[in-house]
């Protein structure tokens, strides 16, 4: 399996370090799978529309969005 590197500043490497039963790697994955996910949903909902690249960005945005919110709201 190919690897890639992800910079992070030292705040953040030191936040995760607290969580050492957190497999950082797998959580990096999955975000990456949910936003290609996303983009591949994008480009063949937008495939023939006369949509601008910003309007396709600002619509995932939104969705985005939307699912943070819903993550939230599960949580509290």
């Amino acid at each position: 399996m190919p690897s890639i590197t992800v910079n992070v500043d030292d705040d953040l490497k030191d936040r995760m370090e607290e969580h050492p039963e957190i497999n950082w790697s797998e959580v990096t994955r999955q975000a990456i799978q949910e936003k290609i996910e996303t983009l591949e949903v994008m480009d063949e909902l937008t495939s023939d529309s006369e949509l601008t690249e910003s309007d396709v960005a600002d619509i995932a945005d939104r969705i985005n969005q939307s699912g943070r919110e819903r993550v939230e709201k599960q949580s509290e």
